[in-house]
């Protein structure tokens, strides 16, 4: 769907107010379970939010992840910073904030956290995916742990809104519920998971704007 020039420009303020309006959580299933499957586990992700500037109403940068090549799964994708739930986490949000610290050293008290985005699940290798919304000061000074990360960068909402940047594909994957998204970037190609997050949020974003 092509948008107008007006449409693309998300601020921050955009998305803070779209996450203070009440709305229903849902669930989003990418691969459909089977009986055989074991129960999912829980994961969180944090879709942290921030403007050059530091105002509100200048555009909303979005920050993520690239996995190294070296990683048991999911091997140089693109991703929001996050992982698997742990016992000693107050709260999946908490697990969100704690992943960050851990993989970009993002601190979690430079963090707002303002919603929670719709669970994706389950995923191809069994999780339930949360991803809070959080906005930033500013521009954080990150560093990526590489072990878990080989490169953190972020683009502009608007970017990703662009006319060419985002399509879908139907594969016939079994279980796979709709089609596979991707965001072509100039430097990077965002997909699977992270993608069809992304997709559902911009959609909900643009369209209760």
């Amino acid at each position: 769907m092509s948008l107008t020039r007006e449409s693309r420009a998300i601020s921050l303020r955009d998305v803070i107010e779209f996450c203070k309006k009440p709305r229903e959580l849902a669930i989003d299933p990418e691969f459909s379970a089977v009986a055989s499957d074991p129960p999912p586990r829980m994961a969180a992700v944090l879709v942290a939010l921030f403007t050059e500037t530091g105002d509100a109403d200048d555009h909303a940068r979005l920050i993520l992840t690239r996995r190294p090549e070296t990683m048991p799964s999911h091997q140089g994708e693109v991703a929001f910073p996050g992982g698997g739930h742990q016992l000693g986490d107050d709260s999946l949000a908490a697990t969100a904030l704690r992943e960050a610290h851990e993989e970009i050293g993002l601190d979690p008290a430079a963090v707002e956290l303002i919603g929670e985005l719709d669970v994706l699940g389950p995923t191809r290798t069994g999780f339930l995916i949360h991803p809070f919304v959080g906005v930033l000061g500013g521009r954080p000074s990150l560093v990526a742990h590489p072990r878990e990360v080989s490169r953190v960068f972020d683009v502009s909402l608007s970017e990703l809104l662009d006319d060419g940047v985002h399509h879908e594909e139907r594969w016939s994957y079994p279980q796979l519920n709709g089609a596979v998204s991707f965001f072509t970037l100039s430097d990077e190609t965002v997909w699977g998971a992270t993608a069809r997050i992304l997709t559902r949020f911009l959609t909900d974003l643009v369209g209760r704007r």
